[in-house]
């Protein structure tokens, strides 16, 4: 493992420029050509949500509302509660204002993505409906720019997997179950397998009823464990009112800190804030479209600025509260990283008992974070053979659970990040190109609703 590790870990600088530019510049290049559209039609996009402007006649699968929940349920999760632990650790309290930023730009990306997956759907080899990037970069663009569409599959066969939630959720058990390590280190069990067997068996049962058992699944657990860990960190917020204010000033004065005492440069401060903000809410990445191409919806616009909420939900309310809790217990001080820092920060902040608590909150967030993946990876494998093998992803999938629980942390997090960095390429390039369709049908969905 530790040879696949540094393998991997010599690939990663290799994507840092490409990424920069298409997620970054590319997004902001959107932001100003949609003229802030997304932005300024915030409160349009929750009515779309809420079901005020269903259509009858829509075509698709689940709502709007369960395809933006199970698109939640794969970002409002463990990336945000050990995602932002683990930038904190590599980058220090400034890298969330860069995560910050990239959320911003990822909602304006997010909603020509999820309009998008709906104007160029396609059907699959068993003549169902399908969206996402495969979709619309062979509808969109032609079939000359297949190759983009089988390099994005290939690595979501990859990005897919769930093994950083598999991993984090092994350490959190452990953690919160046996803190002073006695009952774990002196067994004669692997218990990290064993957690990472019964995982598996669990997530199984939901992966393989398809996509409408995800979607009800997650649609009914997301909210709630979003609402139960907003109040648990509001909570936090409220009873260290001024240190959340000191930590808020220390991440914007750190954010701005040429020579970092975590990364020792700038440079490296924001693209950790990238990564990590691309690993939180997956925007420009191409994976929430896959479910925003499924739900019923008579307008692709409508779709892309429900898609636009996820970044918002997940990296700018999420995130920050966690970030604050982190930094208002002086966590992030400590030799910790991922989920064991987000433990400490609870116990300390939440009367001692904050960190059984949250592997309550973790343990839900992890099984809807694995039964989306499942589904991406589905998705992926069915394009690049055919609907009825693309099943067999759900095999593997449920393997390498297993496998992530006994891997370190280190090596499932390069692995992801490096399957991100070169998801976005393709997506990312797509979504550019087709850009002027997005604008032109934004232009008449809002001229028809004035009307």
């Amino acid at each position: 493992m530790e040879a696949l590790n540094k393998f991997i870990s010599s690939l990663l600088p290799l994507t840092d420029a490409p990424m920069f530019v298409l997620l970054i510049c590319g997004g902001l290049f959107l932001v100003f050509f949609s003229k802030f559209l997304p932005y300024r039609y915030f409160g349009h996009a929750i009515a779309i949500t809420a079901g005020k402007y269903d259509g009858d006649k829509a075509k698709g699968d689940v709502s709007s509302f369960q395809a933006l929940s199970a698109a939640v349920a794969a970002t409002v999760g463990l990336g945000n509660i050990s995602g932002v632990a683990i930038a904190i650790h590599d980058g220090g309290p400034g890298v969330v204002f860069w995560i910050w930023m990239t959320a911003l730009i990822g909602m304006c990306i997010k909603f020509y993505s999820g309009s998008l997956a709906v104007m160029f759907r396609g059907e699959d080899s068993e003549g169902k409906m399908q969206g996402g990037p495969m979709y619309y970069i062979i509808h969109g663009l032609g079939p000359k720019f297949k190759p983009l569409a089988v390099f994005f599959s290939i690595f979501g066969l990859f990005g897919f997997l769930g093994v950083f939630t598999a991993n984090q959720f092994t350490e959190t058990f452990m953690s919160v179950v046996d803190p002073a390590e006695t009952i774990f280190e002196t067994s004669t069990f692997n218990w990290q397998l064993i957690i990472g067997i019964v995982l598996a068996l669990v997530s199984a049962v939901v992966i393989f009823g398809g996509l409408t058992k995800i979607a009800k699944v997650a649609s009914a657990i997301v909210p709630f464990m979003v609402l139960l860990y907003l109040l648990a960190v509001i909570v936090v917020v409220v009873m260290n009112f001024s240190a959340a204010g000191n930590a808020l000033k220390l991440i914007l004065v750190e954010a701005w800190n040429f020579e970092t005492a975590f990364t020792g440069s700038f440079w490296a401060l924001i693209i950790i804030g990238v990564r990590r903000a691309m690993f939180s809410n997956e925007a420009g990445l191409g994976s929430a479209p896959m479910y925003h191409g499924q739900s019923k919806t008579d307008n692709p616009i409508k779709e892309g600025l429900v898609a636009m909420l996820g970044p918002f939900i997940d990296t700018i309310v999420v995130c920050t509260l966690t970030a604050i809790v982190i930094l208002v217990s002086d966590a992030y001080l400590e030799d910790q990283s991922g989920i064991l820092m987000t433990l400490t920060a609870f116990k300390r902040t939440l009367f001692g008992f904050g960190d059984e608590l949250l592997m309550l909150i973790v343990s839900a967030f992890a099984l809807s974070t694995l039964f989306t993946y499942s589904y991406y990876g589905v998705k992926s494998l069915s394009f690049l053979t055919n609907a009825k093998i693309g099943k067999l992803y759900n095999v593997y999938f449920v393997i390498m659970i297993v496998f992530a629980a006994v891997a370190s942390l280190e090596l499932v997090k390069n692995l992801i990040d490096l399957s991100y960095a070169l998801m976005v390429i393709p997506n990312m390039i797509a979504v550019l190109l087709l850009s002027p369709k997005v604008n032109k049908a934004a232009k008449e969905y809002f001229s028809n609703l004035k009307k």
